[in-house]
């Protein structure tokens, strides 16, 4: 990891990070036009230096099997989290991915706790796995619609005023117990403006091919909006935490969604930074054995090592010089600007 890919990509999402114990009024503290200054061509390459990242640290989180990350999407319909999903995770390794879509309960999820079954799909060691909608409706939808709290069949004692409260802690402290076994929660609510999710709304309506992605359901749940802002506000309020804080991306521009998104997943990949693991001497020695066995087989003519024949490896240590040696060429470059500057001065 570099410090400047990392200083970059920290700057980038901090103005979208839910401050824990802050409150909230999703309407007002954020902006779902926000784009930070950025323009769509600019930020083409920024997705693609994003991808790159998350390839070469779910590499490592494979390698490494040691830590797990679970990445929870949720934003109201038509916010973009499937094409956010397509498009961020377009590089990685798909061995090392899952996306689970949660739906509505069936019968043997609803004879079980509320949580049950966001539990069987976490992620395992070494792993991503996607939560396109979480756990986090049970404090959404569940909130705007109580009549489906009859489905859960909770005892009556718990039906209280405080239910919302209790479940935030739940939440608050299961995702704690995640992160204390060596499994990151990551946290992303797409904004998008009620005027933006009209449009999309309209272009599924208007395009054949789009027309299976509409449902009636989304217009009665679209007249609810003002309840999902409020049920939206209380949940990043309550469950922002510093072990798993809460990022608001805005969504009404899908490029730069894709963009933050991938850089809030890359940030933290790179908090985790895992390493490939290091061999011992003794297997360090079997792989000797087996280096002199397969130079030993070169045909002829050919390099004992056709590998390093055709790309040099490094010495120890040497991708840390290569990057020392690459930021003081820079340092050098902008001092050098700095400079040619003064003089036209």
């Amino acid at each position: 990891m570099t410090d400047v890919r990392a200083e970059r990509i920290a700057e980038l999402i901090e103005p979208l990070r839910v401050k824990p114990g802050s409150r909230v009024n999703l309407g007002k503290d954020f902006d779902p036009r926000y784009k930070a200054g950025l323009k769509k061509k600019r930020g083409v390459d920024l997705l693609h230096t994003g991808v790159l990242l998350l390839a070469e640290y779910q590499e490592r989180l494979a390698a490494q099997d040691t830590y797990g990350v679970l990445l929870c999407l949720q934003a109201l319909d038509a916010g973009g989290k499937d094409g956010t999903i397509r498009h961020v995770m377009s590089g990685v390794n798909p061995q090392g991915v899952k996306v689970s879509s949660f739906k509505q309960p069936s019968a043997e999820e609803l004879d079980h706790d509320y949580l049950w079954r966001y539990a069987a799909r976490l992620p395992g060691r070494g792993d991503i796995t996607i939560f396109n909608r979480s756990h986090y409706e049970e404090v959404l939808v569940v909130r705007v619609h109580p009549e489906l709290l009859d489905r859960q069949r909770l005892p009556e004692h718990v039906r209280g005023a405080d239910l919302w409260g209790r479940r935030y802690r739940d939440i608050n402290n299961w995702e704690r117990y995640l992160t204390d076994n060596g499994f990151k929660v990551v946290k992303v609510f797409l904004n998008l403006s009620r005027e933006e999710q009209r449009a999309r709304f309209m272009k599924r309506l208007d395009l054949p091919e789009k027309n299976w992605k509409f449902s009636a359901s989304d217009v009665r749940e679209r007249r609810r909006w003002d309840d999902y802002q409020r049920a939206f506000s209380e949940m990043l309020s309550a469950t922002s935490t510093e072990w798993a804080p809460w990022y608001v991306v805005p969504a009404d521009r899908k490029w730069f969604a894709r963009i933050c998104t991938a850089a809030v997943l890359a940030h933290a990949l790179m908090d985790i930074d895992p390493h490939y693991p290091v061999v011992g001497k003794e297997a360090r020695e079997d792989l000797q054995a087996a280096r002199r066995e397969l130079e030993a087989e070169a045909p002829e003519g050919a390099p004992a090592d056709p590998y390093a024949a055709g790309h040099p490896i490094p010495e120890a240590g040497g991708a840390q010089r290569r990057s020392a040696r690459t930021a003081k060429r820079k340092q050098s470059s902008a001092a050098a600007r700095r400079t040619r500057s003064g003089k036209r001065a």
